[in-house]
């Protein structure tokens, strides 16, 4: 009973933002209301991204609690590692206070109160930074940690790389767009361009020509990059180079898009853009390539849907051809539009990229269940078995976890 009457809140909520949200657009004249949606999204489209990445891994955690694959053993937790109901409990929070503090946003601009409007996204991104590094032993402290001390480990790979940190890195390369508007959300706040029209100039400080654009996108390549330098001067494997050369290949996509802006029309046209085509052609082939060979074995895509007790999903999923036929050609397909997100050049429509971005978490969430389950089966085939008695289960974990505090 608690539950219904907890999704009748959340229904009712969701019903008022949208209310509020759409009479306070509808308000602004129409000249307008383009370019404050635009500047709108630009703020919070990040941290909506975010949060459905949180439950996308919630969603992981589920499945992996209930298949044979051990991913507490995988990523290295500790018996309080958060669960997946934990994980939801979070995402939860976030799908309430990220589309609040929105509403907020465009309620107070489109009533005239513009300072106050500026001040919600600012609070917003204060309050996620200063509850990421809250020093003190709630909000899953313990969690915390380790997803900061990983970042810090993929910043700078000066040790040698575990799973966690390469598992992490390549999941930051599908939200590049997410770092490049962060960054400009902070350009703005800093700035105090928030809710003017002074950064509608796209060749301002803050604009969308900003050369700091394809410097931020290309982050995550470079951080991965370094991580197989690192691999490859540990272990000596081949394979670690090639590996490296695969994010090297995104590097042109980005900063030959990004010329457009810099040189004569003609150059791009008959040079740069050809080169740029090229580039995009390799780098989706080659992440394709690598995804289905390497990231998955295909010649172990027989366990990853086994349950532990037989149910719908399992028998839906487990072993089914058009499973693999799916996630084979899906991939191909998101590869190629996810050039078109990293080109600077394509990014006119802010709608259509958020969609694309959000195709690419979603191509990421099922990139992630194959990795995981060939990581295990990489360890199992190595000799190592954690003996089934020793694995807890959720329930046991749930009821025993006692240093998580909200």
């Amino acid at each position: 009973m608690e539950v219904i009457f907890q999704v009748i809140l959340f229904l009712i909520w969701g019903f008022t933002c949208c209310k509020i949200g759409w009479d306070s657009v509808m308000r602004m004249s129409a000249d307008l209301r383009d370019l404050f949606l635009y500047e709108a999204f630009l703020y919070y489209n990040p941290l909506l991204l975010v949060t459905m990445m949180v439950w996308l891994w919630g969603v992981c955690l589920w499945v992996f609690s209930q298949s044979t694959v051990n991913y507490a053993k995988i990523f290295d937790l500790d018996q309080n590692h958060l669960t997946h109901r934990e994980i939801w409990k979070c995402s939860i929070w976030m799908t309430i206070i990220v589309p609040t503090s929105m509403t907020a946003y465009l309620y107070l601009y489109s009533h005239g109160e513009v300072s106050l409007a500026a001040s919600q996204p600012v609070i917003l991104y204060a309050a996620v930074a200063l509850v990421l590094v809250f020093p003190f032993d709630i909000f899953y402290l313990s969690s915390r940690y380790f997803l900061l001390r990983t970042l810090w480990r993929i910043a700078l790979p000066l040790q040698p790389i575990s799973f966690p940190d390469f598992f992490l890195a390549d999941i930051l390369t599908s939200m590049a767009k997410v770092f490049s508007d962060l960054e400009r959300s902070v350009c703005r706040m800093v700035h105090r361009q928030v809710a003017t029209i002074a950064w509608f100039e796209a060749d301002s400080v803050c604009g969308s020509h900003s050369v700091a654009i394809p410097l931020v996108l290309v982050i995550p390549y470079i951080w991965r990059l370094l991580q197989c330098l690192r691999q490859y001067n540990d272990t000596k494997e081949k394979t670690t180079l090639f590996n490296a050369l695969k994010y090297s290949t995104a590097v042109p996509v980005i900063f030959l898009s990004a010329l457009k802006y810099h040189v004569l029309p003609d150059r791009w046209t008959y040079v740069y853009r050809r080169l740029w085509l090229f580039s995009s052609v390799v780098n989706s082939l080659y992440s394709f390539y690598w995804d289905v060979t390497r990231d998955w074995d295909l010649s172990v895509f027989t366990r990853i849907f086994k349950f532990n007790k037989p149910s719908y999903c399992s028998n839906l999923l487990y072993g089914r051809q058009w499973v693999y036929f799916w996630v084979i050609g899906s991939n191909l397909i998101l590869r190629c539009t996810w050039t078109y997100k990293l080109s600077a050049h394509l990014r006119h429509n802010y709608l259509t990229v958020f969609m694309i971005t959000t195709l690419e978490m979603l191509r990421r969430f099922q990139w992630i269940f194959f990795r995981v389950e060939n990581e295990w089966n990489k360890i199992t085939k190595s000799g190592f078995q954690l003996p089934m008695a020793d694995i807890p289960r959720e329930d046991e974990k749930l009821l025993g976890s006692t240093n998580h505090n909200v």
